[in-house]
């Protein structure tokens, strides 16, 4: 806490200000030490924190405000942006709006608590029509618990030091190592979500008999050839329906997806590797009825299903200079 307490010595309540505004416009810039630090000097009397508490709020409001009328105005498109620099992109916009239409209330009361969520509740409410007043007064009251918790336990941690001041040396000993230990367990938390993602991805693949009685029945499925362009020289054959693009491009156009319908994405690598990865990608951008196709394009070849003919893909051939 050394570095926060001295600049906020310096800077006092604008640098309060601008640092839980800076972490709410979306920012991966933690405000929670700044918080602490601030309640921490208002037990030595070096802040106020009724003014701190102040300070806080206000920069919550300005910068849910402005989240607010940017997800009315511009909706989906920043919903979609937001989603893919969230510091936990595993909570897609889906996901935020259905927990967001369940529990609204408890959403913008305490979301404050939950990192993503955070930062997608704002637009998200301005996307759905809330009315801003009720916005406003609950965005409010769930700022006042989130920033009023991070200033007590400064407070009661400055109480502690002011009854022991040989704590401050317990903490500078260790504070490097805990905060080491906290990175490690945010990043061995982060691998071990995508993890587990990627493993109900892959337990999640759609059989081919499944696809193909799918497709008999009429069902609407949206199918996505993921196979390189040269891989169809010497096979120029696809699923029935199914939409050729490379996987680096279809997260670019992830917003053409239908999301009412399963997606089903193939590749001839094993175990479905690519598809997998790019259902990996669709997920955190929104998309979440996404399955790869158990055994890729081979799989269903082998099963003996239909195909359509493509034009063969005839690599350019070198040019000969007529003599």
């Amino acid at each position: 806490m050394a570095l926060p307490t001295h600049i906020l010595l310096a800077y006092g309540y604008l640098l309060l200000f601008g640092w839980v505004l800076v972490e709410q416009f979306g920012v991966p810039l933690p405000a929670t030490p700044v918080l602490l630090a601030g309640g921490a000097l208002s037990a030595q009397g070096q802040l106020r924190l009724p003014e701190a508490l102040a300070f806080g709020v206000a920069a919550c409001l300005v910068s849910d405000s402005t989240w607010f009328f940017v997800g009315r105005r511009y909706g989906q498109h920043v919903l979609n942006l937001l989603c893919r620099l969230s510091m936990e992109p595993t909570l897609c916009v889906n996901r935020t709006r259905k927990q967001f239409e369940r529990q609204r209330t408890l959403t913008l009361l305490f979301g404050k608590f939950v990192p993503g969520v955070a930062t997608l509740s704002p637009p998200v409410a301005g996307q759905t029509g809330m009315r801003f007043a009720d916005f406003l007064a609950l965005d409010a009251i769930g700022s006042v618990i989130w920033v009023g918790s991070f200033l007590w336990v400064g407070r009661i941690f400055g109480d502690a030091l002011k009854r022991n001041p040989s704590l401050m040396q317990w903490v500078e000993r260790f504070s490097g190592a805990l905060l080491l230990f906290a990175i490690l367990i945010f990043l061995a938390a982060r691998i071990a979500r995508r993890r587990i993602l990627l493993r109900q991805l892959t337990q999640s693949r759609m059989e081919p008999a499944e696809l193909w009685g799918q497709l008999q029945n009429g069902e609407a499925v949206y199918i996505v050839d993921l196979r390189h362009p040269l891989e169809l020289v010497n096979d120029p054959y696809t699923l029935p329906g199914a939409l050729r693009v490379a996987p680096d491009d279809l997260a670019k156009r992830a917003h053409e997806i239908p999301r009412d319908r399963d997606v089903i994405l193939y590749c001839t690598c094993p175990n479905e590797e690519t598809a997998a990865y790019t259902a990996l990608k669709l997920h955190r951008l929104g998309v979440e009825r996404v399955r790869p196709l158990r055994g890729g394009y081979h799989g269903w070849q082998q099963a003996g299903y239909p195909m359509d003919a493509i034009p063969p893909v005839n690599p350019p051939q070198p040019l000969v200079q007529l003599r």
